[in-house]
């Protein structure tokens, strides 16, 4: 799945969940999402928290097919910045 279509489907997400912190998903160089002001964007910019994480692990992530807490033990994810933004992840990704 492009970056793109990721972005599209986390933007729903965003839209539901009122998120008020700022969270970017750093793709290395496919790119990043950022989550801020109720979108999902591509357009890079500081965030209180960042996750490091690959395209292919970010879309196996939104669908399910990965678990957030096994994903940050194996070292699939890296976070960086305010950890709490992160913990409400799962808000988003229901």
């Amino acid at each position: 799945m492009p970056l793109t279509q990721i972005t599209e489907t986390l933007n729903r997400g965003v839209q539901s969940a009122n998120l008020t912190d700022t969270l970017k998903f750093d793709c290395g160089n496919d790119g990043v999402i950022v989550l801020a002001d109720g979108a999902a964007t591509n357009g890079d910019q500081d965030t209180d928290c960042t996750i490091r994480i690959s395209r292919e692990n970010l879309e196996k992530l939104i669908k399910g097919k990965l678990n957030p807490m096994t994903a940050f033990a194996m070292g699939k994810i890296k976070v960086s910045g305010d950890m709490s933004v992160a913990m409400k992840l799962g808000a988003l990704l229901k």
